[in-house]
């Protein structure tokens, strides 16, 4: 008979909690991004907005078009930087005439977006293809009418192909626009450690990511932070105790009060936090919420534990090449900066 010592006991009590811990996130509601190719695009695809590689590709080149803005200064990845988290990096989006937004809102990230139930902080519009409408057309952002961002795009010969390619036609219109930003977004997920774990892994996190977890869930953060996305429903804000930040910019959520709840994925890369961008530290945001939407009040030990388990959601950015844009003609609308 196999002598069983001190130390394969623990190691098999460890194992245990580990595989007690997935369990408990699943039940939660935390769920992680497939491994599987076609499970990961039936659930990132859009029936009424289909993804094939050629949109996808449009949709790249048109993210980073920056002839789709008024100025011709600026593009989708102005203000979602895929090198820097998918933001922008300041408290409130800086836009047309360098123009901060008028309600003081913050760019939230991109990568992941696909995953949130609403887009848009007041979860105004239901998917990725008709929040791509908005920015273009908001005067403290890109500023430009539908009427000129199709003449742009029209105008460049390069382009005619590749929305034929992309919809099966090279009938060039502001919702295709739109329609193919939205679709190269949806691509834009970046599985992490985390996923790994969730799906049978017990070695991808840490003992102390583990820790972190436990008290993530066990604190009630998971209530809203869940899903795929980590976040993406809408919640009332705030809950348990006024905002202490709530003086920055005129916000107040939906006609109900409630605000999207952002994705923790890569929240360490996506300073500063909340719909206003007022803080800057990740302990001092967990602090917060522990206040603000759970009514507890989160010791420096379990925030720093927190935090070591969220800086483990930190996922695999995809590889973007910076695409060569169409060469303007002689019938591009010229760039209006005033």
């Amino acid at each position: 008979m196999k002598k069983t010592t001190f130390l394969t006991t623990l190691i098999a009590l460890s194992s245990f909690a580990s595989a007690s811990l997935i369990d408990d996130a699943k039940k939660a509601g935390m769920q992680p991004i497939p491994s599987d190719k076609k499970a990961l695009m039936k659930l990132i695809d859009n029936p009424k907005n289909p993804l094939n590689e050629a949109k996808i590709k449009l949709g790249k080149d048109l993210y980073f078009e920056p002839r789709l803005s008024k100025s011709n200064l600026i593009s989708c990845n102005t203000c979602h930087n895929l090198a820097t988290g998918g933001i922008d990096g300041v408290s409130a989006a800086i836009g047309h005439k360098w123009t901060a937004n008028p309600h003081h809102l913050n760019s939230p990230t991109v990568y992941n977006a696909v995953f949130m139930d609403r887009q848009f902080w007041d979860g105004r519009e239901p998917d990725l293809e008709a929040q791509a409408q908005g920015p273009m057309q908001a005067a403290p952002e890109m500023a430009i009418s539908q009427e000129m961002a199709v003449k742009r795009i029209r105008s460049m010969a390069g382009y005619k192909k590749q929305f034929k390619d992309a919809f099966g036609d090279a009938n060039i219109t502001f919702k295709k626009i739109a329609d193919a930003i939205g679709a190269f977004e949806r691509t834009l997920v970046t599985p992490s450690r985390f996923d790994h774990f969730l799906a049978g892994d017990e070695k991808a996190l840490s003992k102390a990511e583990q820790a972190g977890l436990k008290i993530f869930i066990d604190k009630g953060c998971a209530s809203c932070h869940t899903g795929v996305g980590m976040g993406g429903s809408m919640q009332k804000f705030p809950i348990a105790k006024p905002y202490k930040y709530a003086d920055i910019g005129d916000f107040k959520g939906d006609k109900s009060g409630r605000v999207k709840t952002p994705t923790l994925r890569n929240i360490a890369q996506t300073a500063p936090y909340f719909h206003n961008g007022a803080v800057w530290s990740l302990e001092e945001a967990i602090k917060i919420m522990g206040e603000t939407q759970l009514g507890v009040h989160l010791s420096d030990d379990e925030v720093k534990s927190m935090v070591t388990f969220l800086k483990a959601l930190d996922g695999e950015m995809p590889t973007i090449t910076y695409p060569k844009l169409p060469a303007v003609t002689a019938t591009t609308p010229k760039p209006v900066t005033q």
